[in-house]
């Protein structure tokens, strides 16, 4: 019989509803897609915001799971809001949302079209 998960070896810390509503997640759009040209398994994309708001940049841990073409014109669900980091020399300005499980990773997605740049609750 399998032994249940402890509850706080599966979740981690908690947070608050307000801690969680500071968190801005949206919907973007992959635009571009190029190597990190000092890093073999980073992309640097560029990501649309939607209407009237300029593309920002994410650099995303994916190259061993995605082919540039496949990433082209995906609706991905990214942080907004989260502070820009310098990674391996150039910045990154939000972070995609992924799911990893036994060496699978596969973005987060919405399940149909939407506008970019839809604010997700």
């Amino acid at each position: 019989m399998k032994q249940p998960i402890k509850e706080a070896e599966h979740c981690g810390d908690k947070i608050t509803i307000e801690e969680f509503s500071k968190v801005d997640l949206r919907v973007g759009e992959i635009k571009g897609v190029k190597p990190h040209p000092k890093a073999d398994k980073l992309y640097l994309l560029d990501v649309s915001l939607g209407k009237g708001e300029h593309e920002v940049q994410i650099i995303a841990g994916i190259k061993d799971y995605y082919s540039e073409e496949e990433l082209i014109g995906k609706q991905i669900i990214f942080v907004r809001n989260l502070e820009p980091a310098v990674i391996r020399g150039i910045e990154s300005q939000g972070m995609l949302l992924a799911a990893e499980f036994k060496e699978k990773v596969v973005l987060l997605t919405v399940d149909k079209k939407i506008e970019t740049g839809a604010k997700i609750h």
